[in-house]
């Protein structure tokens, strides 16, 4: 997904294995990155092009109306059957196929204003009324719609407006030859009841909901003054061995923000199904809501009613302003190209992006000093300013020593391109070329810098690039290598089943991949000292643990000390970020016991003595007397089933049928436990579900024996202070406190608060909750204190 598809990954890799062996060496010599993106350049031939567009238009990302009738049949649909959240979703879907300006999508956006009414979302209604009656919804179906207008304004309790809007209609429904009609006197009746209300000062005022995904007050603090996005107590360092890195500038309790940083640039990632199968007719019906539909394509924000792009139906946003401000200053390029930039992958995406983002003049001198130097990349590594008046030297800072979220930063970010594998430089190379050709195919080079195409150069040939791209090209291939070690996968929590549930049931989910070059300071430890979260674009660093003066500020880049063993942290570390991790969780594992596994668990236990099963393709007994062998394939495959048959019994539940769930959810613990080991995670995730289902029969008590075992499970692995135990412990609270268990409710709130607030800080809505809850607990047991009574459930 962040990597191109899978089949233009395979149609490069055979590229490479049929070029001529001098040519090969060549591009495997110490090349400049320029001169390998010029060669590679003119290496991309015409049918490289074609078998592209032909991979693209499986990702067409064209309006289609054939398409917004059948997402607004389906709708409507779901309507009658009072599904106002998916009849949202739906119409929206509707809406970014309808085409600008026609009836069609007027009706789209009037129907989602009559879901978003039964939903108390008043003020988006209205905004979709207006919409609507832009548009040119029809006439005849005015009367409807600005019914509805009046019912939100009363709602609201704008009894003025709503009496103008029913002035102004009775007007236009007296001029109407159709009197006699059932329609018109259904609506002339609906009309007088309203007009009563206005006369009588009965507003509905009824609270609307509050969406999803609003934005939490930030706390306050102080900026540092070298990097405007950091906290005064952090401070920017450079040392041979650590290369820049953020050290603590003062003692800093847990809990504290050290940076909040906007991304330079981000890009959502499209969900599996849509890469699976595109968005064709055949199957869009079928799939799932995902990323692409759930979430803004600028600001991340949860989507309620979705604005479309105006040329493609890819692209979805949360207001006008969040598509206004997309559209200048990236996707009036990006509109045209979606098909092959879904195709290319995110990686590529987010490289493009960044020189959109970036000026044309900011592009050209960085590129140029990059030739310059030809070591910009070694410097960033070496030297020991440490001082505050030796900064203006480090990389990425500017002439007066500040390092801010900027282009300057993100290029200087390491890309590693000498340590790159050959294939991998050579499909990102291939894949900007790619881009960079389409860009200069007619009728599309012009907007990259203006209005006027550049100039073809004297003596250049047609197939030839113009410099310009050349250059443009050498900045995507170079930030394409930098995601690699530098990308920040943006995750969100995903509320997961319907939104009414009495405990709440959510996933973690990589909503978008982005370049934050401030947080890309910090380097990595396989025991963090911080804890990195994202509130939409935004990324929040905090102190997990007290951090004295002058120790440096750690971030985990995957691996962890709780979930994987030293031998396979260093192998993907040093795979993916080229480094062999020097830790003290490292140093501390591996000279206790250099001999641990690859793996801190084993996946499968042997089916005749419990023992868990090693090694690889064939797997055998670890225990010495049983002479068990088994092919992993069989017990993958075996596996496999058993997440097929726990994903029936989730769905099952959500349908509102716990008892035939929590059978086979039953079912489900039983072979987990005899096909797993017990410390597999698996295992212990068959214990939220299991509360989840004795939670929605009413049965507290036994939802919170699962969950105490399932928070056994998270702790092993993600540790007892992690966000995973504080999620956890929140749901636990949840159950307890509908449960009426409220000494053991009040020690689970306690609990969940105190990690929750050093994760997401103590204004976050999860935090506010539980101290709802808190208040609520202490209440009663300070109710029956005074009652003279003991606490009994």
């Amino acid at each position: 997904m962040d990597l191109p598809v899978e089949k233009w990954k395979s149609y490069v890799k055979q590229k490479w294995t049929l070029l001529d062996p001098a040519l090969e060496e060549r591009l495997c010599s110490a090349l400049s990155l320029r001169d390998y993106f010029l060669l590679v350049l003119s290496l991309f031939q015409p049918d490289d092009g074609e078998y592209l567009h032909r991979l693209a238009a499986n990702y067409c990302v064209k309006k289609d109306p054939r398409m917004a009738l059948l997402y607004k049949a389906e709708g409507t649909e779901r309507f009658r059957k009072k599904e106002y959240q998916m009849a949202v979703m739906l119409y929206s879907k509707a809406l970014s196929h309808a085409e600008v300006s026609t009836p069609e999508r007027a009706v789209c956006y009037a129907n989602r204003s009559a879901a978003l009414f039964h939903l108390d979302q008043f003020e988006v209604c209205l905004e979709d009324i207006g919409r609507a009656l832009a548009e040119g919804y029809p006439r005849r179906l005015r009367p409807k719609a600005l019914l509805r207008k009046a019912e939100c304004l009363l709602s609201l309790g704008r009894s003025r407006e709503a009496a103008e809007v029913l002035c102004s209609l009775e007007s236009e429904m007296s001029a109407d030859q159709s009197p006699t009609a059932d329609g018109h006197q259904g609506l002339l009746g609906k009309l007088r009841q309203l007009k009563a209300k206005v006369c009588q000062g009965k507003s509905f005022v009824r609270q609307p909901t509050v969406p999803s995904g609003a934005q939490e007050a930030l706390e306050p603090w102080e900026e540092n003054n070298r990097i405007p996005c950091a906290s005064a107590a952090v401070s920017l360092r450079v040392s041979p061995d650590r290369g820049r890195h953020l050290a603590a500038a003062r003692d800093i309790p847990p809990g504290e923000v050290l940076v909040r940083e906007e991304a330079f640039v981000s890009v959502l990632r499209p969900g599996e199904s849509f890469l699976l199968h595109g968005g064709g007719a055949e199957t869009a019906m079928s799939e799932p809501l995902d990323n692409e539909d759930l979430h803004c394509h600028r600001c991340l924000r949860r989507l309620l009613a979705s604005i479309p792009c105006r040329g493609c139906s890819y692209a979805k946003y949360c207001s006008q302003t969040c598509a206004q401000l997309a559209w200048e200053n990236y996707h009036w390029r990006e509109c045209s190209l979606g098909g092959l930039l879904l195709t290319l992958g995110v990686f590529c995406h987010v490289a493009f992006r960044a020189v959109l983002v970036a000026s044309s003049a900011e592009i050209h001198t960085l590129v140029g000093e990059s030739h310059g130097e030809n070591s910009g990349e070694a410097n960033a590594a070496k030297g020991s300013a440490s001082k505050e008046q030796d900064l203006a030297s480090v990389p990425g800072c500017d002439a007066d020593g500040r390092y801010h979220s900027s282009y300057q930063a993100v290029f200087s970010l390491l890309s590693h391109t000498e340590k790159q594998s050959p294939e991998f430089l050579f499909l990102c190379s291939l894949s900007v070329a790619a881009l960079c050709k389409r860009l200069g195919e007619p009728g599309l080079a012009a907007p990259v810098w203006g209005k006027s195409p550049p100039e073809r150069q004297e003596g250049a040939t047609p197939a030839e690039a113009p410099p310009e791209l050349k250059i443009l090209g050498e900045a995507m291939l170079k930030h394409m290598l930098q995601l690699r070690c530098n990308a920040q996968a943006v995750t969100t929590l995903r509320q997961s089943g319907s939104g009414d549930k009495l405990v709440a049931s959510s996933e973690q989910v990589r909503l978008a991949v982005a370049l934050f070059p401030v947080v890309s300071l910090l380097n990595h430890s396989c025991d963090p000292n911080t804890s990195v979260t994202f509130s939409r674009t935004t990324a929040e660093v905090r102190a997990l643990q007290p951090i004295a003066k002058g120790q440096e500020i750690l971030h985990c880049y995957g691996p962890h000390k709780c979930r994987v063993g030293a031998a396979e942290r260093h192998k993907e570390l040093l795979a993916q970020y080229f480094f062999s991790c020097q830790c003290q969780a490292c140093l501390r594992e591996l000279g206790s016991s250099p001999e641990k596994g690859v793996s801190k668990y084993s996946v499968f236990r042997c089916p005749i003595c419990q023992a868990p099963l090693q090694g690889e393709g064939m797997l055998r007994c670890s225990h010495e007397a049983c002479k068990v062998m088994i092919p992993e394939a069989d017990l993958q495959v075996e596996l496999w089933g058993l997440q097929q048959l726990t994903k029936t019994a989730l769905e099952i539940l959500e349908t509102r049928q716990p008892d035939q769930s929590l059978k086979l959810l039953l079912k489900c613990r039983s072979e987990t436990q005899r096909l797993l080991c017990p410390e597999h995670l698996m295992v212990g995730e068959m214990e939220d579900h299991l509360a989840q289902a004795y939670a929605a029969l009413g049965k507290w008590q036994e939802a919170a024996g699962h969950l105490r075992s399932s928070i056994q499970f998270v702790e092993a692995h993600y540790g007892p202070s992690s966000i995973e135990v504080g999620q956890e412990l929140f749901k636990l609270a949840q159950v307890l406190f509908n449960g009426c268990a409220v000494p053991e409710a009040l020690n689970a709130v306690q609990k969940a608060e105190k990690i929750l607030s050093v994760h997401l800080g103590p204004q976050s809505s999860q935090v506010e909750e539980l101290r709802v809850m808190k208040a609520c607990l202490q209440d009663s047991l300070g109710a029956y204190s005074a009652s003279g009574r003991s606490w009994s459930p």
